[in-house]
């Protein structure tokens, strides 16, 4: 997904003069053809994340498309300040490209681990998040943001699914339970392979978003209302609860059960590890998503 970012963004500067990329050392090797293309417009401010919001606010103020790339900590939790008061608060827009996500580089240790980034984004309006599943989804949703100005963030991962699925904001259904089925899942992300395999023995409709904010409450109450039971497990790819609030607002209208999987709100893992490593101590491989699915729709 790192290198179809920067082949889409680069792709997207010999075509789009709005377009600069502000950076903070991290990835300046594969700017290096367009900051010679395009001098000035690749911007290295060093390790200075909190400039590098900055600095795209700055551009965004005279009219230029920001894409600020980093470390997931380093994009949202370190310079978050400057992303609530620099492009929020001046109602200005950027594309913040992250790598890492929760623990891709689990050996780099917990200083470049943000499961929280999604959520923190959360506390903040007018945020439109990708988590794609694979590098086509990656390049969907850059292609989708770069030409408008509205606030992005695109959370890549070091993990892909086998396919790429729409990225267009709704709900894709994957595999559909029966009549009387025991709900529904949803996949977020990297976790659409391991969900499907989990899921493979229950009779339950499983769904599939790239697409987290804004979340399809819609397609979400259509699904339920379809399936035999009110019941939703969602499985995401950072801190586990981050989208029980769009669950509950959208089925606010019936009664129903939910269940989130994601990265422990309790702990912290403070091995290094690789990432398969770390998922299976937060159950977010196959076996562990497979012992929530059964424990919460069989009861």
């Amino acid at each position: 997904m790192r290198d179809t970012f920067a082949a889409t963004v680069s792709r997207a500067m010999d075509e789009d003069p709005r377009v600069a990329v502000v950076l903070a050392v991290i990835s300046a090797d594969m700017f290096r053809g367009a900051a010679a293309r395009h001098p000035g417009r690749v911007i290295d401010v060093g390790i200075r994340e909190q400039a590098m919001i900055g600095v795209a606010g700055g551009l965004a103020l005279t009219g230029m498309r920001p894409v600020v790339h980093s470390y997931a900590p380093f994009l949202v939790e370190r310079p978050f300040e400057q992303v609530k008061l620099d492009l929020g608060h001046q109602g200005v827009g950027a594309v913040l490209v992250s790598i890492g996500g929760s623990y891709d580089a689990a050996v780099e240790g917990r200083t470049h681990q943000a499961p929280g980034d999604v959520a923190l984004l959360d506390t903040l309006p007018g945020w439109t998040v990708y988590a794609p599943g694979h590098p086509d989804e990656a390049r969907a949703a850059l292609e989708a943001a770069l030409p408008g100005d509205g606030r992005v963030y695109v959370r890549l991962s070091g993990t892909s699914n086998r396919a790429a699925l729409p990225v267009d904001g709704r709900l894709s259904v994957v595999r559909t339970g029966s009549p009387r089925s025991a709900g529904v899942v949803v996949a977020v992300g990297p976790m659409l392979d391991r969900v499907l395999e989990a899921t493979a023995d229950l009779d339950v409709t499983v769904a599939y978003t790239a697409t987290v904010r804004p979340f399809d409450r819609e397609g979400l109450s259509a699904l339920v209302g379809a399936a035999g039971n009110a019941d939703v497990l969602v499985v995401e790819p950072y801190l586990r609860g981050t989208s029980a609030h769009e669950v509950a607002a959208a089925l606010a209208d019936r009664r129903h059960r939910q269940l989130g999987l994601g990265v422990a709100r309790d702990r912290e893992v403070r091995a290094y590890g690789t990432p398969a490593q770390h998922a299976q101590a937060h159950g977010l491989d196959a076996e562990g998503i497979a012992k929530s699915a059964r424990d919460f729709f069989l009861v």
